[in-house]
């Protein structure tokens, strides 16, 4: 009989043990879970959508030819997906937040939290290394509110969770919060023009205020080129080759600085009523064509050249109308003066 009671308090402790050791796992577990923000593989990432109370919202998708595309239409700005997505691996939670705060960053983040959903790539049957049937799965859905009191550290919350967490990124001396932007402008790819030479077929180039400069430039298989005067549609005989070919090698990374569809309307349609400095027409191998207008900028007041002079316009940024006139830019004149040239720039010197 004694026999039997210490076997039964034997098994009642070891069955209390084994109670105490789930239930602990448990809750570490689901601790877990509700601070699991980061990304351990971001090469299976596959989507990326992030929205805000404001209305704004992007859609990130990877692609297998054109890499990441914005919003099913542009292609997004490869150097700050690829700092996202570094971003997103590389997180780490710093600490809850404390009990006696939580409500407040609640109730903050319900309204100016930044939602994420985190598409990924997974496998029916993922076993052994054998991967068949992949799909994609949406993983992880969470919140990024704003800074921490000391600006290094933000605050994320998990969907579905009330314990807010505080994140920050290593060796980052800030908070993470402006890297979770739902503004599409942000993510735009801001190329105008990324063609090699060897893939132009010609570049018309129109200069309004001085037609006599307006002038074509023909690439002949990259082997010999023409120079056209638009003036009378004539060819010049005598130009400089080499100029010509830096000109087309111009074109191999144009950029805008930056997306003005924003600005004042009344402002802009005054802009774009006024007669364009240069409009540009390229056309590839292909037989595609993509043209931009550029207009001046307005100078700033008081603002003079190294004699003193007035200067009517901005000598250092212009305006352009590109993406088939979808878009308003800002572009530099360090960026383009390199196509930016006049039919005399081409012709030799007179000895």
């Amino acid at each position: 009989m004694k026999k039997n009671t210490i076997i039964m308090g034997i098994v009642i402790v070891l069955a209390i043990a084994s109670m105490i050791l789930v239930l602990s796992q448990s809750k570490s577990t689901f601790r877990k879970a509700q601070s699991d923000f980061a990304v351990a593989d971001t090469s299976t990432v596959t989507k990326i959508y992030m929205s805000d109370k404001n209305n704004n919202d992007i859609t990130l998708v990877r692609t297998d030819s054109a890499g990441w595309i914005l919003d099913g239409t542009y292609h997004a700005h490869r150097y700050n997906v690829n700092m996202l997505l570094q971003t997103m691996h590389d997180i780490q939670v710093k600490e809850p937040v404390a009990r006696k705060a939580r409500n407040t960053i609640i109730k903050l983040m319900a309204t100016d939290a930044v939602k994420v959903e985190i598409y990924q790539q997974r496998y029916r049957i993922d076993l052994l290394g054998i991967r068949l049937f992949p799909h994609e799965k949406r993983t992880k859905v969470y919140y990024v509110g704003g800074a921490t009191p000391s600006n290094l550290g933000s605050y994320f919350l998990m969907e579905h969770s009330e314990e807010p967490f505080v994140v920050f990124l290593p060796g980052l001396k800030g908070f993470v919060t402006p890297r979770f932007s739902p503004i599409a402008k942000y993510w735009r790819d801001c190329t105008v023009f990324h063609k090699w030479s060897r893939e132009i077929s010609r570049v018309r180039v129109e200069i309004p205020e001085t037609p006599e400069h307006s002038f074509e430039v023909i690439n002949h298989d990259s082997k010999s080129y023409s120079l056209v005067s638009l003036i009378d549609n004539k060819e010049i005989p005598d130009f400089d080759t080499l100029k010509v070919i830096g000109f087309l090698s111009g074109f191999r990374n144009l950029n805008f600085e930056a997306l003005l569809n924003d600005m004042d309307p009344h402002r802009k349609d005054s802009i774009l009523s006024s007669r364009p400095f240069i409009v540009m027409t390229l056309t590839d191998t292909n037989g595609v064509s993509e043209t931009i207008q550029i207009y001046h900028k307005q100078g700033f007041v008081n603002q003079t050249d190294m004699y003193g002079n007035p200067l009517p316009y901005d000598p250092d940024r212009l305006y352009a109308r590109v993406n088939d006139g979808k878009d308003f830019t800002l572009i530099q004149y360090f960026v383009f003066g390199k196509v930016l040239r006049p039919k005399a720039f081409f012709l030799k010197q007179k000895e």
